[in-house]
């Protein structure tokens, strides 16, 4: 069997306009470097694509997303992408580090408030109205004239654009996936997202959770359901098969995968896996 080639990793380039900026904002058609081909890659930043024109597909973490006119998609660090064009696209790129907001707001669990990034059990895709992607446009606009005349204190500008921009993305998505819009639920629901992120390898059961968190696992089932409609673990393996899709398009072998995610044997593997992919992580490297 051939091995797929490793995912090309995309870093930000904090010092394009001299002073750092730990944000930047392009046009999709003319900004220099910007991947629009089918080649797997990934970037380790946060970005928000904005759909004026084109079609065709974008395939984020192996879920596939249709592309046409007011499409936004939401992509996280680490997550691995691929373009299907058909029809040449225009719009804008929005992305940055964690870092421009969170150390603002000295709060680390900032970017876990927002629904659409770290998702895995809904698409990080929506589609608007004319009216509503116009109203984003516009705040994104807004952004780009201040890159066009950077001063001292641009950055805190642009930051507080791009949290009014965030806000209103939630609500959109929260009205379309009907799912929780408020940023401020408990916080053990946040940091339940931030822990997972981290320590899904070695921690894959609910009461590992709720030790580090110091909850009771009724208490988190309850916050997970009331914000994101899951069980806490259901959002661990929704987790866990988002993290195998990512390893599958790299050159690792599926038994190696398996034990890396702390699998007893291949066929308990193969088992999780198809039962919620309706496939074997065989086939579905096969399909890629």
């Amino acid at each position: 069997m051939v091995k797929a080639s490793p995912i090309k990793t995309y870093h930000f380039m904090p010092y394009k306009y001299g002073t750092e900026l730990l944000l930047d904002l392009g046009r999709i058609e003319t900004l220099k470097n910007y991947v629009l081909d089918r080649t797997l890659h990934q970037v380790s930043f946060y970005e928000i694509v904005f759909i004026e024109e084109g079609s065709g597909t974008f395939s984020l973490d192996g879920k596939v997303m249709s592309i046409s006119p007011g499409t936004i998609i939401f992509i996280s660090p680490g997550q691995v992408r691929r373009w299907e064009i058909k029809e040449k696209i225009r719009g804008y790129t929005l992305f940055f580090e964690k870092d421009f907001l969170h150390l603002f707001f000295s709060d680390e669990l900032f970017l876990y408030r927002f629904q659409y990034f770290h998702q895995y059990s809904h698409s990080t895709d929506i589609k608007i109205d004319e009216r509503s992607f116009g109203k984003c446009l516009e705040l994104l606009q807004e952004i780009e004239r201040e890159f066009g005349q950077i001063q001292n204190d641009s950055n805190h500008l642009i930051r507080s654009v791009l949290y009014q921009l965030l806000i209103v993305l939630n609500r959109y998505y929260a009205g379309i996936y009907n799912v929780q819009r408020d940023t401020y639920i408990h916080a053990d629901f946040y940091r339940f997202r931030s822990l997972l992120e981290k320590k899904f390898l070695e921690n894959q059961t609910v009461e590992s959770y709720t030790k580090m968190l110091n909850v009771s696992p009724g208490f988190l089932n309850k916050v997970c359901r009331q914000f994101s409609g899951l069980t806490a673990q259901q959002m661990i393996h929704h987790k866990l098969i988002s993290e195998i899709k990512k390893e599958l398009h790299q050159n690792k072998s599926a038994k190696e995968i398996c034990y890396d995610f702390g699998f007893s044997d291949p066929s308990n593997f193969n088992r999780f896996f198809k039962k919620f992919t309706r496939t074997t992580p065989q086939q579905y490297r096969k399909n890629i």
